[in-house]
């Protein structure tokens, strides 16, 4: 199986440098690819592959006026305009949205390396026409096969991300099926008893989340301030404030992406056998104008790719509910059904005497999902 591997990187001035250039004629390369492509489709033509893209794309570089696409490595572009293509493939196969041209504002910074030519030592690796950059000491495996590896910006430091092949570690499993009900009160609530309380609701996000509308705030006032005609100044109080106020992002993503990988972890090394999930409609759920922010900062995708993959690596069963399953409505004792239960009831109490947490019973409701559903 492979696994990412994610390291920091500690370039030089000039390395750094270089390494801005290669972002830049990443995302270059992207939206030229994007705008081809809907430029021969506005005409009448067809799909153009990545091949016949790459050979237009070595003619341009010959040019005067895009010499300067030769000062980064050649794989960076080919890699760009493979990108682009894949994400049109997606959009024509339903799988994603229609891509997007990258803004220099928004678009996360980052840029292939070939894997070919990537080399390791114990505190360095070789990057394409930066050279050797120092990382920690042993913090990737050396004499090992890489794979995609990506080189990227988080608005703080630089990382080397890439793909490592280790063997499955399937051993020891119980008989044990556990359901997950995932939601906005709780991240999760586990039919084994486990309870995953919401991380945003403490202290540090919330200090943090009111530090950020404070930021938000003096920004926009700056703004408005210096606001000459219909045109807004980019001054650089602004800029020192955008810069904080992106820094700030990072942390609670961090955060939040570091309790949930600590939460999958912890439920998938109770060794189960399998896990079992109801189906999330994140963008039908993000329709509600009342729970959309609390749901996004739930990262709930982000705990099902992270659940699903670890669950692979230990060979445990995933299993996702089908998403008219009645996990909350259905009665953990007799089977019932209670159509008129609202959103707003908590607790579920039944005919038969039944009365517990509807998110603790939906879970044990799902732990038994073959044997109902």
């Amino acid at each position: 199986m492979i696994l990412g591997k994610k390291v920091r990187i500690f370039p030089t001035k000039e390395q750094e440098q270089k390494l801005w250039q290669s972002v830049g004629t990443a995302r270059f390369i992207y939206n030229w690819t994007l705008a081809r492509q809907e430029e021969n489709y506005k005409n009448g033509g067809k799909f153009i592959s990545d091949g016949n893209l790459r050979k237009e794309l070595t003619i341009l570089k010959k040019t005067e006026e895009f010499k300067w696409l030769n000062k980064v490595s050649n794989n960076v572009a080919k890699q760009a305009v493979k990108d682009a293509c894949d994400a049109y493939k997606k959009f024509f196969k339903g799988l994603a949205d229609k891509p997007r041209f990258k803004s220099r504002r928004k678009s996360k910074p980052s840029f292939y390396n070939d894997n070919l030519k990537l080399k390791v030592k114990d505190n360095a690796v070789l990057i394409e026409k930066v050279g050797w950059v120092t990382v920690k000491k042993n913090s990737i495996p050396l004499n090992w096969k890489y794979t995609n590896p990506r080189v990227s910006f988080d608005g703080k430091y630089w990382f080397l991300a890439v793909g490592i092949e280790k063997e499955q570690a399937i051993e020891g499993l119980t008989n044990e099926s556990i359901g997950i009900d995932v939601g906005v009160k709780d991240l999760a609530i586990c039919s084994n008893g486990m309870i995953f309380k919401n991380i945003n609701k403490t202290r540090v996000i919330k200090q943090l989340e009111k530090k950020l509308r404070r930021l938000q705030r003096r920004v926009s006032s700056k703004y408005l301030k210096n606001k000459k005609g219909d045109k807004f100044v980019k001054t650089s109080n602004i800029i020192k404030l955008e810069k904080e106020i992106g820094l700030l992002h990072r942390k609670l993503k961090n955060i939040r992406n570091n309790y949930i990988h600590q939460t999958t972890a912890t439920i998938v090394k109770t060794k189960p056998c399998r896990i079992v999930m109801e189906t999330l409609n994140i963008k039908g759920m993000m329709k509600n104008k009342h729970l959309s922010k609390a749901i996004a900062k739930q990262c709930l995708y982000e705990f099902k790719r992270q659940i699903q993959y670890k669950c692979t690596f230990y060979g445990i069963e995933f299993v996702e509910a089908d998403k008219w399953f009645p996990s909350s409505k259905l009665c953990s004792c007799c089977g019932n059904i209670k159509k008129d239960l609202k959103l707003s009831d908590r607790v579920y109490k039944c005919e038969c005497g039944n009365v517990i947490d509807r998110d603790f019973q939906a879970s044990i409701n799902l732990s038994r999902y073959k044997l109902v559903g």
